[in-house]
C-alpha cells in the first residue's frame, strides 16, 4: 500500500512527530510505502511530493513546523480542484491519505471522505478547539510559550508601573488565553466565549493598582467587547472566508489609558507560540496520534480521526471533528474570575 502523508493550515509544534511516527511504525510493522504532499491540500492539488522514508525522518522528533510544508489551500474553492486531486493520486498510485490539520484541513478532509478518497485524519491545532478530543497537539506548546512570556512581562510591568496586555491566539476559542492566563497570574483573562464589559476591564485594572501591582491582561485575538463588534485592522479574507485577526489589544491598551489615566503598553505574541520544539507533552501526544492512525490505515477505516479521550487514543467519525467548535465552557470561565483584580 501507498500512502500520502500531508500537513495543512497553521504550522504547529508536534506536526513532524505525527509524521515520524505514521512512517517508522509503517514502515516496519506493515511494509508500506509512504509519499510526502508538500504544502498542504497544495500538494496532492498540484503534484507536488517529496521522499518520505525512515532516513527522511530521522531526527526531526524536537524539530517544529513541518518537514512537509503547509498552507491554507482549500481545493474546493479552485476550479475542479476535487477532480485534479483524484486524478494525481491515481496517477501516482497512491492508496489513501492521512491528513495532519485542524478545523480547515480536516474539514476539506471529511468532504473528500465523502466523494470516495479514503482517508485519515489527526487533529492539530495550538487553539485546542477540534471536537470529539479532548486536546489537540501544539496546544500544551503554545500554552507554555504563553506562560515564559507572561511572566517576562510582570516583571517589566512593576518595574515601570503600567498595564501589560499580552494577546494571545484564539479566533473563537479561549484555550491559550484561558491556560496561559491562569498559570501566568493574569490580573484579567478575556476569551471569544464570553464579551467583556469595558469598564470592568478597567475596575479590574485600577484595583490592581491600588494593591501595588501592576496588572497583566491577557486577551484572545477574537475577544469582543459588550458593546462592539469583533476588532481587528485587517479584513482580508483567506481561502476559507476567514478574516484575519489583528488589532484587539491595542485597541484595548488605548481604551485603558483613556478611562484610567493609567501607561498601558500591548505584547501580540502571535507567530512565536506556534514556532519552536514541541513540549515532551506534545511530543508525546503527537506520536501516539501517528502511531494510531497509520493502524487505522491498516484496518481500513476510512473517515475517521484519532482522538484523545481521557488517556486513551480512540477513533472518532472524521466530520465529528468539525461539525462544531470545541469552546470554552462559561462556567469554566467564571471559576478563574475569583482571580481577576
Amino acid at each position: 500500500m501507498r500512502i500520502g502523508v500531508l500537513t495543512g493550515g497553521g504550522d504547529c509544534p508536534g506536526l513532524n512527530a505525527v509524521i515520524r511516527a505514521v512512517v517508522r511504525k509503517g514502515v516496519k510493522e506493515y511494509g508500506y510505502e509512504f509519499i510526502g504532499f508538500k504544502d498542504g491540500w497544495r500538494g496532492p492539488l498540484e503534484g507536488l511530493t517529496m521522499k518520505l522514508d525512515v532516513p527522511a525522518t530521522r531526527g526531526i522528533l524536537p524539530k517544529g513546523g513541518t518537514i512537509l510544508g503547509s498552507s491554507r489551500t482549500n481545493p474546493f474553492k479552485i476550479e475542479n480542484g476535487v477532480e485534479k486531486i483524484k486524478e494525481n493520486l491515481a496517477k501516482m498510485n497512491v492508496d489513501a491519505l492521512i491528513a495532519i490539520g485542524g478545523e480547515d484541513t480536516l474539514g476539506v478532509a471529511t468532504k473528500l471522505d465523502s466523494l470516495g478518497v479514503k482517508v485519515i485524519g489527526v487533529p492539530k491545532t495550538i487553539d485546542n478547539d477540534l471536537n470529539n478530543t479532548d486536546y489537540t497537539f501544539g496546544f500544551d506548546t503554545a500554552v507554555n510559550i504563553a506562560v515564559e512570556a507572561i511572566d517576562r512581562l510582570h516583571t517589566t510591568a512593576e518595574s515601570h508601573h503600567r498595564a501589560l496586555i499580552v494577546e494571545v491566539m484564539g479566533r473563537h476559542a479561549g484555550w491559550i488565553a484561558l491556560h496561559s492566563g491562569l498559570a501566568g497570574g493574569a490580573s484579567c483573562i478575556l476569551i471569544p466565549e464570553v464579551k467583556f464589559s469595558l469598564d470592568q476591564v478597567c475596575k479590574w485594572v485600577e484595583s490592581r493598582f491600588e494593591q501595588s501591582y501592576s496588572p497583566i491582561i491577557v486577551i484572545a485575538e477574537g475577544a469582543i467587547p459588550q458593546d462592539g463588534d469583533l476588532i481587528t485592522k485587517d479584513k482580508t479574507l483567506d481561502s476559507f472566508g476567514h478574516v484575519k485577526l489583528s488589532g484587539i489589544g491595542e485597541w484595548l491598551a488605548n481604551q485603558i489609558e483613556e478611562k484610567t489615566g493609567k501607561e498601558a503598553r500591548t505584547s501580540v505574541l502571535g507567530h512565536i507560540q506556534r514556532g519552536g520544539t514541541p513540549t515532551a507533552f506534545d511530543r508525546v501526544l503527537a506520536t501516539r496520534f501517528g502511531l494510531h492512525a497509520i493502524t487505522a490505515v491498516h484496518d481500513g477505516d476510512w473517515g475517521k480521526m484519532v482522538a484523545l479521550h481521557g488517556t486513551k487514543i480512540e477513533r472518532v467519525p472524521l466530520a465529528s471533528a468539525t461539525e462544531k467548535l470545541k469552546t470554552v465552557d462559561p462556567d469554566l470561565y467564571k471559576e478563574a474570575e475569583i482571580f481577576f483584580g
